[in-house]
């Protein structure tokens, strides 16, 4: 690996650890809860054990100042709930623009099973091409999203189609892969399984404080290097709690009631 790649993912990371707060969420669906003030959530999560704050290029003033040493991703394509069709991520930046805002990382959103899958493979393609001339890593957020996509419902078929996805992050030359976790650590194995680069789960919508740690605990049990979860951490009303959390469960293998406890959580919340 690159002496710079692998410098910046220390910087976002902690021993290999990656517990990354995404707040990219303003261009998809405005200033919700959590991200009007982002420089109080910032501060919060990275208070809390965040590795690394992500957002768009343009907040990239509103970040440093918070972030009390963690670091930087900046995200690289978006789309809004308002379009015709959320799945169709454009490109919002490049890596040059990253670099300029104090990035230590970019990250890049692909839909792999959708409409626009062509598109986002050739985007993702040419990221990374560009990142590896500057020792820039890659967080690649590779979802299985389509017409094609088995259900949810059932793990071990949805899990074949996610590790599709993170292998295809891997063939494109991402550094880290990103995507939705499948039920259970048994299906999610098959995912972790299907590629040499540390996989992160997504967190998805909200959930009570328990299914969330229940989920990264799960995750890890499975062979995941950590977590990349917004909305149920900066919508939280309490995002340095439920980071800390978080942190514990990844960090220290704490099992999720202990975590919730030892962070002031009510496990049900």
């Amino acid at each position: 690996m690159n002496t710079g790649v692998q410098a910046r993912l220390d910087r976002i990371s902690e021993d290999g650890r990656y517990l990354v707060i995404p707040m990219d969420h303003g261009i998809t669906m405005g200033a919700v809860d959590g991200l009007a003030d982002i420089e109080s959530t910032i501060d919060g999560v990275t208070s809390g054990g965040a590795t690394a704050v992500l957002t768009q290029k343009g907040i990239a003033p509103r970040v440093h100042d918070h972030k009390n040493g963690a670091g930087y991703v900046v995200h690289l394509n978006g789309s809004t709930t308002l379009g015709p069709d959320e799945n169709d991520k454009r490109i919002t930046g490049t890596v040059e623009d990253a670099i300029r805002v104090g990035a230590d990382a970019v990250s890049v959103h692909i839909n792999v099973g959708s409409t626009y899958e062509r598109e986002q493979i050739a985007d993702l393609g040419e990221i990374t091409t560009k990142a590896a001339e500057y020792g820039m890593p890659v967080l690649a957020m590779t979802y299985a999203r389509g017409p094609d996509v088995s259900d949810k419902s059932d793990p071990t078929a949805y899990a074949e189609d996610v590790a599709h996805a993170v292998r295809l992050g891997e063939e494109l030359g991402a550094d880290v892969v990103k995507t939705s976790y499948t039920g259970t650590p048994e299906s999610f194995e098959r995912v972790v399984e299907a590629t040499r680069l540390p996989v992160v789960i997504a967190g998805g919508s909200k959930g009570t404080d328990r299914e969330t740690l229940e989920t990264v605990a799960g995750a890890m049990d499975a062979g995941a290097a950590g977590v990349s979860t917004g909305r149920s951490v900066f919508q939280h009303q309490n995002p340095r709690a439920i980071t800390d959390g978080i942190a514990a469960v990844v960090r220290d293998g704490v099992d999720p009631e202990a975590a919730a406890k030892e962070a002031g959580l009510t496990a049900e919340a």
